[in-house]
């Protein structure tokens, strides 16, 4: 692989952690030249890497020019959540490979004060990377990817998010499935009750920003 290309990877997986940190909100557009600056590279590998990330889904294009971070509208984050549902119940089913690549990872617990959006990621990619599925896994981490930036930007929607994510670690530190299972499904069920006032805040706050 040239230097070019490596250079594009990495920066790449830069900027998905920063997607994931919040460091971009849904709507917001991504500067190819100020990437490219920030990250003391040219402007040819910034390009490559959001033009790869828009393949991923991750981001988009707008017909009036530019990559954003999606701005989803309630059709598409109810299906995004059904996705997310369905891939870790079916991973559940699947069960934990008796070799999983890597060994089993172990994700952050999660603390009141601490970064639930992340505690969340982790779990899931866990949850979905202990299957051993080569399908299955990397649409679970695009789906995890893709609903990290909409779980930065909706606190305080779900008042027991801590408990709700610390009974969810709970049932998979002790490899209890049909339990994890069973959670998942309630978890994500409320999500797709709470579609049209995470889709109303998002947009709020993103006409607050302009």
């Amino acid at each position: 692989m040239s230097a070019f290309h490596t250079k594009s990877v990495q920066l790449q997986d830069q900027i998905r952690r920063a997607l994931r940190s919040g460091r971009y909100l849904p709507g917001d557009r991504i500067d190819p030249a100020s990437l490219a600056a920030e990250f003391s590279t040219s402007l040819m590998p910034a390009r490559l890497a959001l033009e790869r990330l828009v393949g991923e889904g991750l981001l988009e294009h707008h017909a009036r020019g530019g990559v954003y971070l999606p701005l989803p509208v309630e059709i598409e984050l109810r299906d995004a959540y059904d996705w997310m549902q369905r891939l870790l119940l079916m991973a559940c089913d699947v069960g934990i490979a008796a070799r999983a690549p890597g060994g089993v990872r172990q994700p952050q617990l999660p603390s009141n004060d601490g970064d639930l959006v992340e505690a969340t990621w982790q779990l899931f990619d866990a949850i979905a990377h202990a299957t051993g599925h080569t399908f299955l896994y990397p649409a679970v981490r695009r789906t995890n990817d893709q609903l990290a930036p909409i779980r930065r930007a909706k606190p305080g929607l779900v008042d027991d998010a801590f408990e709700e994510l610390a009974a969810l670690n709970r049932h998979w530190q002790q490899r209890d499935l049909p339990s994890l299972r069973s959670a998942l499904h309630d978890y994500h069920e409320r999500r797709k009750q709470l579609v049209p006032c995470i889709t109303v805040t998002l947009k709020r706050q993103h006409e607050h920003r302009q």
